[in-house]
């Protein structure tokens, strides 16, 4: 028997939060009306793939996004509170403008040691991603050969890339944001993650795409590129 697994994972369509920048993490917020238009793309590029099971986070906007997925594959969606996005206690809510004026230290963590950040009153980054790993593991150990689709979030995909790819907790601030209904694909086999594709949005045009059309896209970029 081939145990081999692949694992397709997708970020949510753009959210509420997307849009109007805020933190959202355990904020439940729904899918803009671009965001369903980019879930009907990702939906349709995803029609060929070969995809057995499909499973997505509980909150509203990785469901919705989901939905258009399951149509496709005629396919149930099997929800996990496990891959939530990260509980962002008092950041709920919060303009992304006003996180470094009222948290300084903690957006500090945040963008430059991730592995010592912890949400005010949330969830620290290594307690958020051995949620992750853990329903990881759960996942490939129940899909064994089979090829699986999971519908999370875009801190949540940061995290695991760092995971897959071998990395400390540390460098996660090198994983590049992926757009909203970006494609991953992670191939487990011998123990061992090979990276197939990561963070593809070419479903997407320039029109559509949510993080390209925003003006902290440029400024991240060129300070990505700077910690290289």
């Amino acid at each position: 028997m081939n145990d081999k697994i692949r694992l397709i994972i997708v970020r949510h369509a753009e959210a509420e939060g997307n849009y109007k920048r805020l933190f959202h993490g355990w904020s439940d917020g729904e899918i803009t009306e671009k965001g369903h238009i980019q879930a009907a793309r990702v939906a349709e590029r995803l029609k060929d793939f070969k995809i057995d099971v499909l499973y997505s986070s509980s909150l509203k906007r990785t469901l919705q996004t989901a939905g258009y997925i399951s149509k496709v594959k005629n396919l149930p969606i099997i929800r996990t509170d496990k891959l939530k996005e990260i509980n962002g206690g008092d950041w709920e809510g919060q303009p992304w403008d006003i996180l470094p004026q009222k948290w300084p230290e903690e957006y500090k963590t945040w963008e430059n040691t991730p592995h010592l950040h912890r949400m005010p009153n949330g969830e620290t980054m290594k307690e958020f991603l051995n949620r992750l790993i853990e329903e990881i593991k759960h996942i490939i150990s129940m899909n064994k050969g089979k090829h699986v689709c999971i519908v999370t979030h875009g801190t949540a995909i940061k995290a695991l890339l760092s995971f897959f790819k071998s990395c400390e907790l540390e460098e996660m601030f090198n994983v590049k944001w992926c757009d909203n209904t970006a494609i991953t694909i992670i191939d487990f086999e011998n123990d061992k993650f090979t990276m197939i594709l990561e963070g593809d949005s070419s479903h997407l045009d320039n029109e559509l795409s949510t993080i390209r059309n925003q003006d902290w896209w440029d400024d991240y970029i060129k300070k990505l590129d700077e910690k290289k």
